[in-house]
């Protein structure tokens, strides 16, 4: 089997390199043939090693020892087990549909083959991620996938908010990165190890140690320096600000991205470091308050977005907030849960609004849309089954992982569980709100794509494929920045845009039936560890009596009616009474300003950390540079030898009077210095 575990990364590597290197040889048609069949391998080969893992095979070991230095290994290993095989299931089907949805996307736009390279040495660098045995290859593939994130939200680099958007992405995740850099360290300091296995057997012991500087708890210290690279990657308060800029990208990225890689990497992360999180108290206490804020104040901006595909990226933000809370009280199988079922629904919701957005002619502003459902019927079911799985209806997906999560938070003892449990029942009705209010604003009502623009689009109306200078094309030419303002006639999207559509809505509305035996039935077996006193998931598992059981209780749970309060406000606010939004915005201008400001974050980090780096730049280049090295050491010291030179000179003249002189005055002094010691 290790040839099948080597060809599931190596088929999109390969892939990759080809259309990256061969891109103007083998043509467009060659570029997308030899990618989507290398991702398509790759699904082969994952559903297979799924069915091994399910029959009780499991594998742990290295295939290539990189370096050993003083007894520590840096290898290339594979760890496939139960968490591993799902990940897998997971990254290659959506992102095998985001290739196959690209086609009909960037069909006319020059970067072609381009983006097929990076978009299958992003695939490659995730599977590298979730199946690493150590923590070498997980800082490899975690880096990787930074990286080439980087370049496809930066794809069209002819556009400063592109370009803007890209530095964003890479710096904040450096931040997070340095945190889980030292986490890892740590880890090699006192396990000796980089190995799971090792570093998870000797989990008891690093639990008793302390660290030599800060005399914390060392498992403490370890598991929040692991977390906040987790919280860089998964884009959880306050480091969360890169994703929804992340939208500069093309449509198709934002999908892989947002649902299935990048930003479920610190989920997956922390569940697998589930035997050292589980040790520290305080660290899950760290990580449940977190994922609520993020989980209810990232909602709320959602609410005033009017951009279609950033009303999607907060929604990420908000649900990623639910898996880290998931995570926090020790349901880690329902975080896994949710991030499968997150993954579908979401890049349902992506690949709709790219479809929209094709639709529309570039426009992305929900102000310029409405009525569309009768133009695009599929896209239109598509959305509204991704709507309702992500506002947590039954019986579609969204709605057994969400339950769950809030169930387990319901039954969690660590600190911060309470506060977490009130802002994640808050988060789903405005969750229930902002989704329906998406297919209401977009699909229904009153036609507006024929009517005058509004005056001011702002971030709201950034065009996804607007002129981007060099790489403008002829149907793009005639676009700006905003998107386009002349009349439009809508149109459904294309089956090779369809189709992925509707076959990731089928897990949509079902893979949340997996319950059972994902979260009761011992699916993960060893892979997630919890600890005998956070006992909450075997009280779930005592009260879950199936699927139907589920479903029936669910429609009496409050979670259930403040979702269906949510739906019904958006119903209200948009469909009977379209005029009343902007009077609430009016009497609550000054909460609305808030959420429009996303509150302040981006103007606190311009102002703080970009203004201070460029203070702190400035002033080492007038009193580093300019004052110290080139005044006071480079023409300091030219100035030093030449006053040196000029004192010198006056006698060195020539004259024999002034050496006569200066001899007669120089006996003198010996003389007198002679007398004076007598």
């Amino acid at each position: 089997m290790k040839s099948l575990y080597l060809i599931i990364p190596l088929a999109p590597l390969f892939g990759a390199i080809v259309a990256g290197l061969f891109g103007k040889a083998i043509g467009r048609a060659g570029a997308h043939w030899v990618t989507i069949l290398g991702v398509t391998v790759s699904l082969v080969c994952s559903v297979l090693v799924f069915q091994d893992v399910m029959a009780g095979n499991t594998f742990n070991g290295a295939v290539y020892t990189w370096l050993e230095s003083g007894g520590l290994k840096m290898e290339i290993g594979f760890l496939i087990d139960q968490l591993t095989a799902v990940m897998l299931i997971v990254v290659t089907f959506v992102s095998l549909m985001v290739h196959i949805y690209t086609i009909g996307y960037m069909a006319e736009d020059p970067g072609y083959q381009r983006f097929f390279a990076y978009i299958s040495l992003f695939t490659f660098s995730m599977l590298m991620l979730v199946m690493s045995n150590n923590f070498v290859q997980l800082f490899f593939g975690w880096e990787a996938v930074g990286l080439v994130s980087y370049l496809l939200i930066g794809f069209w680099y002819t556009r400063p908010t592109a370009i803007y958007a890209n530095l964003k992405a890479f710096l904040v995740n450096r931040v997070g990165d340095f945190g889980f850099l030292l986490g890892i360290g740590l880890v090699a300091a006192y396990a000796g190890s980089l190995d799971y296995a090792t570093v998870f057997g000797k989990s008891k012991e690093l639990a008793a140690m302390t660290e030599a500087v800060t005399g914390w708890p060392l498992i403490t210290a370890i598991c929040i320096g692991l977390f906040i690279g987790a919280m860089g990657k998964s884009a959880q308060f306050p480091l969360h600000v890169w994703l929804p800029d992340s939208m500069e990208g093309p449509t198709p990225i934002s999908a892989l991205i947002h649902a299935a890689t990048m930003v479920t990497a610190g989920i997956f992360m922390v569940s697998r470091m589930s035997p050292l999180f589980e040790l520290s108290e305080a660290a899950l206490s760290f990580v449940i308050v977190i994922g609520a804020i993020t989980a209810l104040f990232m909602a709320l901006i959602a609410i005033v977005q009017t951009d279609i595909k950033r009303v999607v990226a907060y929604s990420t933000l908000s649900q990623l907030g639910y898996m880290t809370v998931a995570l926090g009280a020790s349901a880690y199988s329902v975080a896994i849960f949710h991030l499968m079922t997150h993954a579908f629904f979401k890049a349902v919701l992506f690949l709709g609004a790219g479809s929209v957005i094709i639709a529309m002619h570039h426009e992305q502003d929900m102000r310029r849309m409405g009525g569309l459902r009768k133009y695009m019927p599929i896209t239109y079911l598509t959305v509204l089954i991704g709507a309702i799985a992500n506002a947590g209806l039954p019986p579609f997906a969204g709605f057994f992982s969400k339950d769950s999560i809030i169930e387990a938070v319901a039954l969690s003892h660590i600190p911060g569980a309470g506060f977490a449990y009130l802002a994640i029942l808050a988060g789903v009705f405005v969750g229930g709100f902002y989704s329906f209010r998406l297919v209401f604003f977009a699909f229904h009502g009153e036609e507006r794509f024929r009517q005058p623009a509004p005056e001011a689009h702002g971030h709201a109306a950034h065009d996804d494929h607007a002129a981007h200078d060099a790489h403008a094309h002829d149907d793009h030419a005639a676009h700006d920045d905003h998107g386009h303002h002349g009349p439009v006639e809508p149109h459904e999207s294309p089956k090779v845009v369809t189709v992925p559509l509707i076959l990731l809505a089928i897990p949509a509305v079902c893979a949340g039936w997996l319950i059972g035996p994902m979260l009761y039935g011992g699916w993960f077996g060893d892979a997630i560890f919890i600890a005998p006193e956070h006992h909450g998931m075997a009280h779930m598992k005592e009260e879950f009596h199936g699927v139907v059981a589920m479903v029936l209780h669910g429609l009496t749970s409050i979670p259930f009616w403040l979702a269906v309060s949510g739906a019904a406000t958006a119903y209200f606010l948009y469909i009977v009474r379209p005029e009343l939004p902007a009077v609430i915005k009016q009497k609550l201008a000054f909460p609305a300003m808030i959420l429009e400001k996303k509150y302040g974050f981006d103007e606190f980090n311009e102002w703080f950390f970009a203004g201070g780096a460029r203070g702190l730049g400035r002033g080492l280049w007038k009193g580093g540079d300019q004052t110290i090295i080139d005044g006071v050491m480079v023409n300091g010291s030219a100035k030093a030898v030449g006053w040196f030179a000029g004192v010198v000179r006056l006698f060195q003249s020539g004259h024999i009077y002034q050496y006569a002189f200066s001899m007669i005055i120089g006996v003198f002094v010996l003389l007198t210095l002679w007398f004076n010691r007598a």
